[in-house]
Parts: structure tokens; sequence; C-alpha cells
């Protein structure tokens, strides 16, 4: 028998109450059939120009008449068919025209919420609200909201993220940010620049298309080169200048807020707690720039790029460009009580170490503080990336037999965001004992951990 008071009735559970994405977007979801189409003629070019010769005027236009009422009928009634909701512990998503689908995404699994505006969504002024779930390689997302419902929904889902009571999440609004930096376009552009690789692309087509010519004369042959080495040039600069345009980065209690876009405007957050890995990332041409202003002390002057592995997030970049000195206090807000090791506190392997890597083996470097594991490898693009002990997931010794050879080994640490980092060369014994001690700091570091949660 049920003591008194204990028992709920489930009709005194407030009812959950089923939404519909916005208006707009059955417009966007017409295009499926017309992709579909476009796919298949690009797949086969010829059988397609062949089809398409066959057709008449009167066939043509006839089968347009069907196609786009069929189209927008698609559209309309996916949209119809699709629906979302917020109950007391998840976000239900319900979509399916023939077969049906409901996701249950439980709110405390929730990791980031990003809002993402395409460029026709801006004008449209909706929304793409995209989710990071633990435990989810693929982001889930409600395409297309409101721009204002979008930041509603997205506050109303971390403030119970970070258990807030349902009755008052809707009140407690987005938390707010205060900005750290903006990245001037100036800079950016200059950054592209001196990378290098988009001059690598260059000058790769200016020998390979000449080549293919002289050898071919064939038209299709050389575009067919031609136009995915330009195309690789234009996505390491202008791709690159286009997406992370206006790069901002601010902080608020529930992270790190960044928004960047040109075109494609996107509002990612970096949520507390869940960076696995900080990587340091010098382009050669970087290493001596000096911006105004900045003293070129501390851990070295010039510019780094700031990379991230997140647990149950896709985000991967914090900073595209910024002098190091700031790079390094941002580092400081990622994790906390972390400082990034000096240049000069990071130990070469020992010098037998060339006859495995030669010339390289000069890149590599490895610092161990009370807070951090500190790998460093590259000599053109070096990487410094930087693990807590407290997300050390597991630790690896790995020994070829021309190692064994050299008296080297290479100790792999293995992270919550399924990744590794690699102290590469190191002496046979210095190893050793760095796999009994980093086991140690890796433990004590999860029992002396903050536990992760939103809003702390």
């Amino acid at each position: 028998m049920t003591a008194p008071g204990v028992h709920e009735d489930v009709r005194d559970r407030p009812p959950v109450t089923e939404r519909r994405l916005h208006p707009v977007t059955p417009l966007r979801r017409a295009w499926a059939p017309v992709a579909v189409l476009i796919g298949w003629a690009l797949h086969d070019p010829d059988q397609a120009q062949r089809q398409l010769s066959r057709l008449t005027t009167t066939t043509l236009l006839t089968g347009l008449a069907v196609l786009i009422p069929a189209a927008a009928l698609y559209g309309f009634l996916t949209w119809w068919f699709t629906h979302f909701a917020v109950t007391e512990s998840e976000l239900r998503i319900r979509t399916g025209l023939l077969f049906r689908r409901t996701a249950h995404i439980r709110l405390e699994r929730i990791q980031a919420i990003d809002v993402t505006q395409p460029l026709l969504a801006r004008v449209a002024g909706v929304a793409k609200l995209k989710l990071d779930v633990i435990g989810t390689d693929k982001k889930d997302e409600l395409a297309f909201l409101g721009a204002g419902e979008a930041r509603a929904l997205r506050a109303e889902l971390l403030a119970r993220a970070a258990g807030f009571a349902p009755e008052t999440a809707h009140e407690v609004g987005e938390a707010p940010s205060r900005e750290i930096l903006r990245v001037p376009p100036g800079v950016l552009a200059v950054s592209l620049l001196l990378t290098g690789a988009t001059w690598g692309w260059l000058l790769v087509a200016a020998v390979v298309v000449p080549l293919l010519w002289t050898a071919t004369h064939s038209l299709w042959t050389v575009l067919a080169a031609a136009v995915p080495l330009f195309g690789a040039a234009g996505a390491s600069s202008v791709g690159r200048f286009v997406a992370e345009y206006d790069w901002t980065l601010g902080e608020s209690p529930d992270g790190l807020r960044i928004d960047h876009g040109l075109l494609d405007r996107a509002h990612e957050t970096v949520p507390p707690g869940r960076v696995q890995t900080v990587r340091l990332v010098e382009p050669l041409l970087w290493r001596r720039w000096r911006s105004p202003g900045s003293s070129g002390t501390g851990s070295g002057g010039g510019w780094v790029r700031v990379e991230l592995d997140v647990a149950g997030s896709s985000n991967s970049l914090l900073l595209p460009v910024a002098p190091r000195e700031l790079a390094e206090s941002v580092v400081a807000r990622v994790l906390p009580g972390v400082s990034v090791p000096p240049r000069e506190a990071l130990s070469r392997p020992p010098r037998r170490a060339r006859w495995c890597v030669p010339l390289w083996w000069r890149g590599y470097g490895l610092a161990v503080t009370d807070a951090v594991f500190a790998a460093r490898h590259g000599l053109l693009r070096r990487s410094l990336s930087l693990v807590p002990h407290a997300k050390v997931q597991s630790v690896r010794l790995v020994q070829g037999p021309w190692q064994r050879a050299r008296g080297v080994a290479d100790v792999h640490v293995d992270t919550g965001a399924n990744k590794s980092v690699t102290a590469r060369l190191r002496d046979a014994t210095e190893a050793a004992a760095l796999l009994h001690s980093q086991a140690e700091r890796s433990r004590t570091g999860r029992r002396d951990a903050r536990p992760d949660r939103w809003m702390a």
C-alpha cells in the first residue's frame, strides 16, 4: 500500500506542450527532392546531358510543373509532422513522414547548445539550434526556429541542465556574457597569408596544371585536376576568412561564448569542465610576428592558434589567431589552475633519438607540471598539447623494435574526447617512470577535480 502523500497522480503533472518549427522551414526542406536530382546529374554528367537533350520543351515544362508542387508538398509534410517539446527531464524531438523517429535527449547530458544562422536564415530572421550530447557523435538540431525563440529555448535548456526548477527555468534567461577579445579582420587576413597553406596549393597547381596540359592537351583533364587544387587554396584562405570573420570570445557562467562568421553567423559555447585538451599551434611565419603593443615577454612572442578537444562536442577551435601572451591568458580561463609551460621548460628527446626520426626529433618536447601533461611536436608547424591530469583516462607506453635498439619509447595519454597526446622518443627509463607517475597524477587529479556543472 502506498503511504499517504507519497503517491503522485499522473494527472497532476503539467501537460507536455508540443511545438512546431518556424513556418519558413518547409522552404528549406522542399529542396531535398531537387538536391537528389542535382546529385544524380553531378554523379553522371554525361548521362544527365543525354537525358536532357532528349526532352522536348513540353516535357520539360510538364516535369517542372510536377516537381515543384511535389517538392513543396514534401517540405510542408515534413514540417507538419515534426514536433518538439521540453519536459521536466528531457527534450523530445518527434520527426518522420513515413517512418517515425522520436529522440529523447536527457537534459543533464546536454554539453553545449549552439545557435547558427546561415545567410538566408539571417535574412528570414530564423536560426538553427544544434545540441552536443554526451555519447553521440552527431548533433541533434532544431531547424528552424525564430531567432528570438531559439535564444530563449537555448537559455531555458541550459537553465534546466544546470538544475533550475522547470517552472522557473524559462525565467532565468540567457546568462550575461563579458567580451574577452575580438580578432580584427586585418589580423585574421594577415595570419592566413602567413600560414603558407594557400601558397602551397597554388604552387602545386602552377606545376601540375601545365604538366597535365603538355601531356594530355585535354581541357577536361586539366579542369578535373585544377578545380580541386584551386578549391583547396580557396578553402585555406577565403573559406577560413569567411568562417572565422569577426571572431569574438566572451565569458559567461555557462562557458566561453564564441561568435563568428561573415555570411553564416554561429554562436557557440565551450562548456565548462568538458575541455580535455588544449593545443597551441604555431606556424613557422607566426613565431616572429609582433602585434602592436605586444611585449614579446613571457613564453615568447608571436601569434598562436588555440584548438580544443571537448568531450561530447565537435567544437574544436577557440581562437583562430592571437598574440601568445593573450592566448595563454585565455587558456588559463579554459583550464583553471593550468599555466602554459615556457619553451625552455620543454625537454627534448635524447640525441640518440635522431636515428629514429632524423632532423624532426628536434621538434619534440615534454614538460610535466603539477597540473598538466604538456607535449610538443612539429618542427615547422609546432603544436603544444596540454592535458590536465584529471582528464587523462589511460596511459600507455609504446616501444617499437627500432626504438628498443636506440633505448627510447613513446608515452601516450588518452583523454575523454577519444583523443591521445603523445610524448615522442623519450628515454626508455624516463618513459617507464613517466608511465607510473602519470597514472598516479591522473588518479589524484580526478579525485580532487571540481564537478562539471553548467552555470557553476
